[in-house]
């Protein structure tokens, strides 16, 4: 690995643990064992060294998105996404970046959160859109509100996990969304000929 490649993975799993605000140029050249002098040649600022992590790490998430875009009925791909293990006191990546006021109040840094977060919405609404057309979901469901409302699910499950240092919260909010969507099935025809009780 280079030495630009070896500041990017560093920075990006140092905002991952501590955030933009509490990484300096220093953390990351100690823990990457990188002089100074390569760092600022391959990257003159803090913000330009940040950009290039977030686009990283960024780049690590939209994969797995890529579960709900595969081969498969949509609701098993969707469940498979939804129950995949991930390291819930860690947090998401790219969501823990909405969470420091420096990355907030920044356009350039917060942009490729903003497309993330977009690209994934995407992959959500398509699928879904497809589960309806397969007849596993209602028909009136609203895919836009409702891949909102899944992508908000799990954000906040890492929110709750962390804040108690539970991982169970997480699993918990995964579940929960699983069933959520699971009562959003339509209802099974009734059988004319059959006499009720």
């Amino acid at each position: 690995m280079d030495s630009r490649e070896l500041l990017v993975e560093t920075m990006s799993a140092l905002m991952w643990e501590r955030g933009y605000a509490d990484t300096s140029p220093r953390d990351v050249r100690e823990r990457s064992g990188v002089g100074q002098g390569s760092m600022y040649h391959h990257f003159p600022t803090k913000r330009d060294l940040a950009l290039a992590a977030l686009e990283r790490n960024v780049a690590d998430l939209l994969p797995a998105t890529s579960e709900l875009d595969g081969p498969g009925a949509p609701m098993a791909r969707i469940e498979a996404y939804l129950m995949r293990p991930r390291d819930a006191l860690k947090g998401c990546k790219v969501g823990r970046m909405t969470q420091d006021p420096q990355v907030r109040e920044d356009p350039v840094l917060l942009a490729p959160v903003a497309r993330a977060f977009a690209a994934v919405h995407g992959s959500w609404v398509k699928v879904l859109r497809e589960a309806v057309a397969a007849g596993e979901l209602r028909a009136d469901l609203d895919t836009e509100r409702l891949a909102r409302t899944l992508m908000a699910v799990l954000q906040g499950g890492y929110v709750l996990a962390i804040a108690q240092q539970d991982p169970r919260l997480f699993d918990d909010a995964q579940a929960g969304a699983l069933a959520l969507l699971r009562a959003a099935a339509p209802a099974a025809p009734n059988d004319k000929g059959k006499r009720t009780s």
